[in-house]
């Protein structure tokens, strides 16, 4: 995992990427809780305020377009894209997920008022599959007629409840992936509502979780899961072995600050690929938002670098044992 780079407050984005001045600082002090990024555009939810963009090809900001009047948010959390662009942005004040089309429009809400606690979302063959921390559940819609048609994640056994869902992630293998703060784990569903696995336990050491928070997969089926307690972001196989971390607590390049989501991207490299090493072979984009401290939004590389050998993943899985051995003897 290779750090790229690391951005500030809006005002100071802007100066890195046109080469100007800080314009005075920023007027608020922005709290990012999400992020997703498609055609050089960077939506980043500012939890206090609305959903912003950055362009990254033409060196600027502004709010999403449609972000006022009907499509106004209050407490933007999370956001997440379908293949055809569409936003979907949970927002647990205004009681509702609201959709955006690929010009960044007002499309559609989700949801009735005060019925409930969006917190995230993920689209997939017409269907949105919503995060509702108040019902402790999942909640599917039709996304064509905006009708809720399922939900699922309580009322199953009790050890399969969900406790405090925070984050969901569709994988390659069509699963759903739910961070639950409650169980201390990420949580694997299938799309009609069955448990079929959990990665993690309560803990504090390799492979447990304290606060997990933001979840996200990549095309390889690896987990990644943000914890805002242990500060770092922690990558597994799907099948539950972890296979390392990075971040760290800190407010330094590449460490993280009360960290809340990670977001997967392999289309917009061109636009980082000045800011890592020129033998680093960039595979894939992975951003992760800090809520506090001077670098808001941390964007790394996953990648390797030509000429070295790398560990295979049973390697990778046997030296992480050997350093649970170790920490468990040094705790007797």
């Amino acid at each position: 995992m290779h750090n790229v780079k690391n951005f500030l407050c809006y005002a100071l984005f802007l100066s890195l990427l046109t080469g100007a001045g800080l314009l005075g600082g920023c007027a608020t002090t922005p709290k990012p809780d999400a992020m997703a990024i498609k055609d050089g555009k960077l939506y980043v939810c500012d939890s206090q305020a609305t959903v912003v963009v950055f362009d990254l090809k033409d060196k600027k900001f502004q709010t999403m377009e449609g972000a006022k009047g009907l499509g106004k948010v209050v407490q933007p959390l999370n956001i997440s894209l379908d293949e055809q662009g569409n936003k979907f942005v949970a927002d647990p004040v205004r009681g509702e997920v609201l959709m955006y089309d690929s010009k960044d429009f007002f499309v559609k809400s989700f949801g009735i008022p005060g019925q409930w606690k969006p917190v995230d979302s993920v689209a997939y063959e017409g269907l949105l599959y919503v995060v509702d921390s108040k019902e402790k559940e999942i909640k599917v819609f039709d996304i064509g007629t905006g009708e809720k048609i399922n939900s699922f994640g309580r009322n199953n056994k009790p050890e399969e409840n969900l406790v405090l869902p925070t984050g969901i992630a569709m994988g390659v293998d069509e699963l759903l992936y739910i961070s639950d703060s409650g169980r201390f784990q990420v949580v694997v569903y299938d799309r009609d509502g069955h448990q079929r696995s959990a990665i993690g336990r309560p803990g504090a050491n390799l492979g447990h979780f304290a606060r997990p928070r933001g979840v996200a997969t990549d095309r390889e089926g690896r987990v990644f899961a943000v914890d805002a307690a242990f500060e770092n972001v922690q990558i597994f196989r799907n099948d539950g072995q972890l296979l390392l971390f990075f971040g760290g607590s800190g407010t330094g390049p590449g460490k993280l600050f009360l960290p809340a989501d990670v977001y997967i991207d392999y289309d917009n490299i061109e636009y980082f690929r000045k800011d890592a090493d020129p033998n680093f072979d960039i595979e894939y984009l992975v951003f992760v938002t800090s809520q506090f401290g001077d670098r808001l939004v941390n964007v790394y590389a996953f990648g390797k670098e030509r000429g070295r050998t790398y560990p295979s993943e049973e390697e990778m899985i046997e030296k992480a044992g050997q350093k649970l051995k170790q920490w468990q003897q040094e705790s007797k």
